[in-house]
């Protein structure tokens, strides 16, 4: 007992709390509690492989030996494109920087290759891959907290520690999201594909889920389907905007653009003074993302299904045999 009286002596406002039976804490006024970062974090899963039936095909379709005689010269940018390297336009940009040799020679734009000749990108070897075959495509449904690129100093969660190897090839991603942004993310081994997906010429429909913190008047949509609203870095325009409900101060919207800018959806609702709380990419081009598709889970498309988005991006078919790698 005497030990007891000489603690809350030390320390009045145990006593305070032991009598009263409940802790005491001081509350601060609303107006100086610090707001709340919501940052998003996505788990560390494990890495999935790819279906044991396409990995096998692929394996069978490298060791084929391809006859490449008949194939006619294509230009040194398309080749670089089609093989997994990036965009037709980022080749175009190392080929100006003076990165690319062919045939120990400085590449220039408009020259042309052969199966035969060798590339070389800083003086690396380049393995050119020829319209023999189709190129694989994946969807991904990316979470929050996961980043779109391979190297990252913060050591984040990236979405290529989700995937299957590529072989020889290297994914592309078609149309980035930010940290924060889930949904529908398509990857292809082919730059070309990519470039017919992403380039802004092309003004391929992006459709989203947005949940927002408030509510647009009709109005305010009307505005944005018609004239659109200035930006930062231009006017920004939307296709299709309708109203999907929600509950309380939350409503969601379904929202379609033709073009990809940076944090573009995010933007045109804060001109508005609303606050995006999750956005989620639902549509690309003539594909959705599957319903049966959970997060942080890929399918890759089969060979129909690819023939089916090249004849879409209006590019060429290899022959009728349909193969696939």
């Amino acid at each position: 007992m005497k030990n007891q009286r000489e603690s809350n002596k030390r320390n009045p406002r145990h006593a305070d709390e032991k009598a009263s039976g409940s802790p005491k804490r001081q509350q601060r006024p609303e107006a100086e509690k610090a707001p709340k970062t919501r940052v998003a974090r996505a788990k560390k899963l494990a890495v999935r492989p790819a279906n044991q039936k396409v990995q096998s095909q692929v394996r069978r379709l490298q060791e084929q030996r391809s006859d490449l005689s008949g194939i006619e010269p294509v230009r040194l940018q398309k080749a670089l494109a089609a093989s997994g390297e990036g965009s037709r336009r980022e080749m175009e940009e190392w080929i100006q920087n003076g990165w690319v040799t062919v045939n120990g020679k400085v590449a220039q734009l408009g020259d042309k290759v052969q199966p035969e000749d060798q590339v070389l990108v800083k003086g690396s070897v380049i393995k050119l891959k020829w319209p023999d075959r189709l190129p694989r495509i994946i969807l991904y449904y990316k979470q929050e907290g996961e980043i779109v690129s391979r190297d990252d100093p913060q050591g984040r969660v990236s979405i290529f520690d989700r995937l299957p190897q590529a072989a020889s090839s290297r994914w592309v991603a078609i149309g980035r999201l930010d940290i924060n942004t889930s949904g529908l993310l398509i990857l292809t081994t082919s730059g070309e594909l990519a470039n017919r997906f992403a380039h802004p010429s092309f003004e391929v429909e992006r459709e989203y889920a947005v949940r927002v913190l408030g509510e647009l008047g009709m109005d305010e949509m009307r505005l944005l389907t018609s004239e659109g609203v200035m930006l930062e870095d231009g006017l920004a325009r939307v296709e299709r905007i309708h109203s999907q409900g929600g509950e309380g101060v939350n409503k969601w919207y379904n929202v379609v653009l033709k073009e990809g800018r940076n944090r573009e959806v995010r933007r045109i609702f804060e001109h508005f003074g609303l606050t995006v709380s999750r956005l989620v990419r639902t549509g690309f081009g003539p594909i959705g993302l599957p319903n049966r598709l959970k997060r942080g889970q890929f399918y890759e498309l089969n060979a129909a299904e690819v023939a089916s988005v090249m004849k879409w991006a209006d590019l060429p078919l290899p022959d009728s045999r349909r193969r696939y790698g």
